[in-house]
């Protein structure tokens, strides 16, 4: 019984996963009148999924063994009540995140339950160092460095087009914004899977494979299902933009991205991505400063929520 609620929790959270985080890739799309609604979510939720079902041939390299992330031994991690916990706690606030419009962090509500687990399993024992590395430094870090790129690129290419009195070309800009917002797409797919699924590995009753390709076509169905609120919120309720703008953002997102795996950098892609938006909107001073702080005021908030709701979940489990 508890291996088949394991299974379902997962299931659970990959749904809350999509439902949060598919549209983020394509929220400028939407955003600067590029396309409708529709197409958006419809183009991310394939490049999505696209990237999962990549990973799985890539399974062997990209998946590793669910661990505690340094907050606590990870012996004590190998718990099936601590997985359990972990993907009810990680679900459920992905999925309210996603129907209120807050796009959240999935990692952060991932050490979130992590520490609420650990808390209640061995106490005061748990290593709080280990959140300065997985959620001060990316909640610092993720806003200022993507507000600053965003700005300076769609800055950089505002004045690239007036200095040289050019017209883009709205063709190739929508081309680019398509192709940018797939490989984001692409990428959160290829690398979220693999961590999904490895709270799975404890069973044995299904294929890696098989069980990689269920993540993905539950996360793929929560992004078409339940991703309007979060639509709203990144492509019209942060700021206005125009087809560069969105652009821009993108750029600056695929960018941090690429710079994050490539030097170990300890910034959120989802803050990465609603920071990016603001700060392409700075520039033109068409920024909701209060949409952004609330947003600002939900990753602060992730962190105590999920730590006392897993706390509460690990301890009925038990």
């Amino acid at each position: 019984m508890l291996i088949i609620s394991l299974f379902l929790a997962t299931l659970f959270l990959a749904y809350s996963h999509g439902a949060n985080d598919n549209f983020k890739g394509v929220a400028t799309l939407f955003g600067s009148r590029t396309t409708s609604y529709q197409t958006a979510i419809l183009w991310g939720s394939m490049t999505t999924f696209a990237g999962a079902v990549a990973s799985v041939f890539w399974a062997g390299k990209l998946v590793e063994r669910f661990t505690a992330q340094s907050i606590f031994p990870d012996t004590t991690a190998n718990v099936p009540e601590i997985h359990l916990a972990v993907a009810i706690t990680t679900g459920l606030t992905l999925l309210i995140a996603a129907l209120t419009g807050f796009p959240i962090s999935t990692t952060h509500s991932i050490t979130g339950a992590l520490l609420g687990a650990g808390l209640v399993s061995i106490g005061f024992k748990v290593n709080f160092a280990a959140l300065e590395r997985l959620f001060l430094l990316p909640l610092f870090l993720s806003p200022i460095i993507a507000i600053c790129l965003a700005a300076g690129t769609y800055s950089l290419l505002h004045y690239i087009n007036s200095k040289l009195n050019l017209q883009p070309n709205p063709r190739l800009v929508d081309t680019c914004h398509f192709i940018s917002s797939g490989i984001i797409s692409f990428s959160r797919g290829l690398n979220n899977t693999p961590k999904i699924v490895s709270l799975i590995l404890i069973i044995d009753y299904f294929s890696l494979q098989g069980g990689m390709l269920t993540i993905a076509m539950a996360m793929g169905l929560g992004g078409l299902l339940n991703s309007q609120q979060i639509a709203q919120t990144m492509s019209q309720k942060i700021t206005t933009m125009n087809h560069t703008q969105g652009l821009s953002a993108n750029m600056s997102t695929g960018i941090l991205m690429i710079a994050s795996s490539f030097f170990g950098l300890p910034v959120s892609m989802s803050q990465v991505s609603v920071s990016s938006i603001f700060g392409v909107g700075l520039i033109d001073k068409q920024t909701k400063s209060r949409v952004f702080y609330q947003i600002l005021f939900s990753w602060i908030l992730t962190l105590p929520i999920t730590t006392i709701i897993s706390g509460i979940i690990y301890r009925l489990l038990q």
